[in-house]
């Protein structure tokens, strides 16, 4: 037997979502708290302009970081593609990414794809990125240890299926 409805007016509550997506100012952008989705509002695009485009829109000292990492990177890394993807900004040779940085709230992510094989072990492990991705949080500009940093971006290059042909 069915069982009319009584009320047409009564509504199921309306459930409520986490806002992931940050807001913009002018100048720049309003940065998450942690690794959980988008990064930034940042648009998907290949080549360096979008990447710098990226930098100069964080906040300082979040900027400061992630200018030293992207010119470590060109220095160390020959042949350098940039790219923005999932709202941070993508760093690869020959035919894969290989590491990532991106700014958020209090501190910027450096990641490197396959990092659990890099010697030594990058200390942190991200959240929602793969099982083997390591890399570190950096809260200020004394944190980058350039010489170990531009030891994992040679590993990681180097490694056959990420950084270059097989």
């Amino acid at each position: 037997m069915l069982t009319p409805k009584t009320d047409k007016t009564s509504k199921t509550p309306a459930r409520k979502s986490a806002d992931r997506t940050p807001t913009k100012s002018k100048d720049t952008v309003t940065l998450p708290e942690a690794m959980t989705g988008r990064a930034s509002p940042a648009k998907a695009a290949d080549g360096d302009k979008p990447v710098f485009a990226y930098i100069a829109s964080l906040p300082q000292p979040q900027r400061g970081i992630a200018e030293r990492v992207d010119a470590l990177a060109s220095k160390t890394l020959p042949g350098l593609q940039r790219a923005v993807k999932w709202g941070i900004a993508w760093y690869g040779v020959g035919d894969g990414w290989c590491f990532c940085c991106g700014g958020f709230a209090g501190h910027v992510k450096l990641m490197f794809v396959n990092g659990a094989a890099l010697k030594p072990v990058p200390p942190v492990t991200p959240v929602g990125m793969g099982k083997a991705t390591r890399g570190a949080e950096l809260a200020s500009a004394g944190d980058l240890d350039e010489r170990q940093i531009a030891a994992w971006m040679k590993q990681v290059a180097a490694v056959p299926g990420v950084g270059k042909r097989k």
